[in-house]
């Protein structure tokens, strides 16, 4: 029996909130006061996100973090933003520039270095049989990250009868294998004392539209050879040495002014090892150009190479 002196109602138990009695209620992790209304945007963090007391309330002070305040991204361990992928055998990819104005698609990689190596690769076939096969090399940076890679397409008539001499396309691929340059030598024959059939390279990019030529120039003593713009205008010269002798040295043509006055790159053709020199035409070129050169001259430059390394150095079985 209830006591006359007291209030009936204050028998009865207190409502429940959430299903839970005030007593079971977690503490705030974060008190209303601690931060202003609107620091955080509805929906920004998850319920359950952050436990309870996981932070003791007054941790962190009102509008340390702004609404547009963008949180930190966890990377898993062993993943860094700077390391670069790699590519087939390990070797390390360049990473693909963007946003570069009036540049030709693919041509993006060449306006960031000013050196190139080209190293060919050494076809056990061709070792073991002698029989002529289609070169491949690897296009480098100074770094050793891996920036083309350039495949010969030729038929075995033409590249076991007509040697060093043969016409060829060549493809130059992009890390993703997409073709960026094309470089094309029409069959040409040789001679020192013959001007009329001088050898010749027209370099495409992207595949179809000339942007330059590499054009051999008569000479009754030195190789040389004139790079031309997409108009066949001359823009800078190559001159090689009188004698090429590959002997334990590298071999260096330097690229000049028209006028020859001045030197502002070269062509080195690097000595690779007795054994690999005497039983392989496998060959390591390194090409060196202003930063700021025009990047279509730039590929030229690039063919140029080629060129010289079909003409000078390609043995013939």
């Amino acid at each position: 029996m209830a006591d006359p002196g007291t209030d009936p109602q204050s028998s009865k138990t207190e409502p429940l909130v959430n299903n839970k009695t005030p007593e079971t209620q977690p503490p705030a992790a974060f008190p209303a006061e601690a931060y202003p209304y609107g620091a955080y945007p509805p929906g920004a963090f998850p319920p359950g996100a952050y436990p309870p007391n996981a932070y003791p309330p007054g941790a962190y002070p009102p509008g340390v973090y702004l609404p547009t305040a963008q949180q930190p991204v966890a990377q898993p361990p062993g993943v860094y933003s700077n390391q670069a992928p790699l590519g087939p055998g390990g070797i390390p990819l360049m990473p693909a520039p963007s946003g570069i104005p009036n540049c030709p698609p693919g041509l993006e990689y060449l306006t960031q270095v000013d050196q190139l190596l080209v190293h060919q690769q050494v076809e056990l076939l061709e070792v073991l049989t002698g029989f002529e096969t289609n070169n491949k090399y690897q296009i480098k940076n100074s770094l050793g990250q891996l920036v083309y890679f350039a495949a010969e397409e030729n038929d075995f008539c033409n590249r076991n009868c007509c040697g060093n001499l043969r016409s060829f396309d060549m493809k130059i691929l992009d890390n993703l294998g997409q073709e960026v340059i094309n470089l094309y030598r029409p069959l040409r024959c040789a001679g020192c004392c013959c001007p009329c059939c001088l050898q010749e390279l027209e370099v495409k990019a992207p595949p179809g539209e000339p942007i330059g030529y590499v054009v051999q120039t008569w000479d009754l003593c030195l190789p040389k050879f004139t790079i031309q713009n997409d108009k066949k205008e001359p823009v800078l010269k190559i001159i090689g040495p009188c004698c090429i002798c590959n002997c334990c040295s590298d071999i260096d043509f330097k690229v000049t002014n028209l006028d020859e006055s001045e030197t502002v790159g070269k062509i080195s053709k690097q000595w690779t090892g007795l054994a690999r020199e005497a039983f392989t035409d496998a060959t390591n070129f390194g090409i060196q150009f202003p930063m700021d050169l025009d990047v279509k001259i730039k590929a030229v430059m690039l063919g140029a190479c080629f060129l010289i390394d079909y003409v000078f150095f390609e043995k013939n079985n």
